[in-house]
């Protein structure tokens, strides 16, 4: 099980990433939140408002959701990052497990 981690700006494209992959039952939820994020690109410090998606999945889904992420997305080099889930309400692993195909 893994929590697939994005930001996005603009934060319009969170709501059509999200949707794209949870009717594609490559993850079973999405949380989508704001944030502020400051980073160093093209030798400059920025500071973007962006969406901070949280789509919870199985371990095997990971490599596709970064693809499927790549074409959806209009950044060059966007956040994409997997963290495993070592434990949780068994309950809801379960229902993550039967809503991922």
């Amino acid at each position: 099980m893994f929590a697939v981690i994005l930001c996005t700006s603009p934060r319009q494209e969170a709501g059509r990433i999200a949707r794209a992959l949870v009717e594609e039952k490559l993850v079973a939820c999405v949380n989508v939140g704001e944030v502020n994020s400051y980073f160093r690109w093209e030798g400059e410090v920025q500071e973007e408002g962006e969406a901070l998606l949280i789509m919870k999945t199985k371990a095997g889904k990971v490599k596709e959701i970064i693809g499927r992420i790549r074409e959806l997305h209009s950044y060059e080099v966007p956040e994409i990052i997997a963290l495993p889930i070592i434990d949780g309400h068994e309950g809801y692993l379960n229902w993550v497990r039967e809503s991922v195909e």
